[in-house]
């Protein structure tokens, strides 16, 4: 199973993030690439703490959900929809210098997963607490989704 605690992949999602071009054509959703460059950005901001976010779960999403989401080896679906604090088109951070937003991506993910750590966890919106092992995995997940949002 992917994770980003593996250095292996880490460098994988790195190498990918970096192919990523402001003018990167989806293959689906509504986000521009630099926009979903900035929203997995507010994602490390989130598993970090740093980006506060409303409680949306219910037992279904944080038991039934959340397992087939870390642990089902299929690709996630499209559409699954953001908490308003990670949605480009709400409360998601705005684009700014591309380049810049893709190195604070990479430096985010990186302050992830970087031990000892300086962050507490915080409980994932739709999924409740995370262990650390389950952070790792989808925050692989996450990346490797919307990169292959945008054939990268």
């Amino acid at each position: 199973m992917k994770t980003l605690a593996d250095p292996n992949c880490r460098q994988e999602i790195i190498t990918r993030v970096y192919t990523v071009r402001p003018d990167t054509p989806r293959r689906w959703g509504k986000m521009s690439a630099h926009q979903m460059v900035c929203h997995l950005a507010d994602g490390f901001r989130m598993y970090m703490g740093l980006r506060p976010v409303a409680d949306a779960s219910n037992p279904v999403l944080r038991i039934a959900v959340k397992w087939v989401a870390l642990w089902a080896p299929l690709p996630w679906p499209h559409g699954f929809q953001s908490v308003p604090e990670l949605d480009q088109e709400q409360g998601g951070t705005k684009p700014g210098e591309f380049n810049r937003d893709v190195d604070e991506l990479v430096r985010l993910m990186t302050r992830m997963t970087t031990r000892p750590k300086d962050f507490e966890w915080q409980a994932h919106p739709h999924f409740g607490p995370l262990s650390e092992g389950e952070w790792m995995r989808l925050g692989y997940l996450h990346a490797s989704h919307h990169l292959r949002q945008f054939g990268c």
